[in-house]
């Protein structure tokens, strides 16, 4: 998503995060099947690596996140379809190993020719390493980061605002825990010639945070997908409180309704959050060239009409239970009936024509 004028998120999570550690276990699996056989037939002593992983990843005890000596693991492993099996092996031509859609992207934003938020976002996460890997450390294995930087005439220039939630030892105030954040992350990774001028540092701002990892929440392998894709730059194809549904949920609600009205042939949406803080903390659309008013018209318009904090979302959208039953055919589009999937409904055109006369 290129985005010209205004703010762009992108964020980053700790190999501690729940999300992470399923993926870093499936990715410690596989590498263990392919130290065995590069055609990985099977055999993997999980156990063991599995208590390895979460040593490494800086876990320590079962108080505030999972002890690596005391954690139960239960391996399970099945065979691959024989059938599928046939189709991928071919010998020296190797077959997909499924089907789907992929993206790749660059921009001359950094040394590494990747967007600057994304970036930033995972030097805060690395920056921290040398601050969780000792016992007596003050911040523990789990934390989050999000970056957001001003852009003008599709140039980055600079960072309007940081996010960091990390878990800590009990033994720190939440003054000191911002302190160290502010110190060993912010302070290390974003030079003053890099901040604007009124540049908002959230550090912890839900509050203490001295329970994380699996015995704070529950993990799901591949759910940080913008984490792993340009932190949001480039598209790719929990109960309601959690951001990462609803906001999802509610950015294909303001997007279609933009398309609905006749404002743009093309939309698409970022809204980015802080734990703890209702509103988001940016806005950004990208209308791809095909708007008949300004993106930055239609931001401010997108702010008076939706209610984009998390209970907004949950009232206007009807949130119910009824997640299973979309788990195929894609979450969105004409699969799903407006009166039941609110999202999908375009009640709110006439209210974005009337805002933005």
């Amino acid at each position: 998503m290129a985005v010209r004028h205004g703010l762009f998120t992108s964020e980053s999570v700790s190999g501690g995060h729940s999300d992470k550690l399923c993926d870093r276990l499936s990715e410690a699996i596989l590498d263990e099947f392919l130290k065995r056989d590069p055609n990985t037939p099977g055999a993997c002593e999980a156990p063991s690596m599995v208590r390895r992983v979460l040593t490494e990843i800086g876990y320590r005890d079962s108080d505030q996140d999972i002890s690596p000596a005391g954690a139960d693991v239960d391996v399970r492993f099945n065979h691959q379809s024989r059938q599928t099996a046939s189709a991928v092996d071919g010998g020296e031509s190797l077959g997909a190993g499924d089907q789907g859609l992929m993206f790749g992207y660059s921009a001359r934003e950094t040394d590494a020719l990747a967007p600057l938020s994304w970036t930033l976002a995972n030097e805060l996460i690395a920056s921290a390493t040398s601050v969780t890997q000792d016992a007596d450390a003050p911040l523990r294995a789990d934390g989050k980061s999000q970056v957001t930087v001003r852009y003008q005439e599709g140039r980055s220039l600079a960072v309007q605002s940081v996010v960091l939630s990390w878990q800590h030892s009990n033994r720190l105030s939440l003054k000191e825990v911002r302190g160290v954040l502010q110190q060993a992350m912010v302070d290390r990774v974003v030079p003053p010639s890099l901040r604007t001028e009124d540049l908002h540092c959230y550090l912890n701002p839900a509050g203490a945070w001295t329970i994380g990892g699996p015995n704070g929440d529950t993990g799901l392998a591949g759910r940080k997908i913008s984490v792993d894709t340009y932190g949001g730059s480039c598209p790719h194809g929990e109960d309601p409180s959690e951001v990462d549904r609803s906001a999802a949920y509610v950015a294909r609600s303001v997007a279609k309704n933009v398309v609905a009205a006749e404002l743009a042939e093309r939309c698409a949406l970022q809204v980015a959050y802080a734990i703890g803080v209702a509103e988001p903390v940016s806005i950004s659309v990208d209308l791809y060239g095909s708007g008949n008013t300004s993106e930055d018209a239609i931001e401010r318009t997108i702010r008076q009409v939706f209610d984009l904090t998390p209970s907004g979302i949950i009232r206007d959208l009807n949130l119910l239970p009824i997640h299973a039953q979309m788990s195929s055919l894609g979450r969105f589009g004409r699969f799903r009936d407006p009166a039941v999937v609110r999202r999908e409904a375009t009640d709110r055109v006439d209210a974005l024509r009337e805002t933005l006369r």
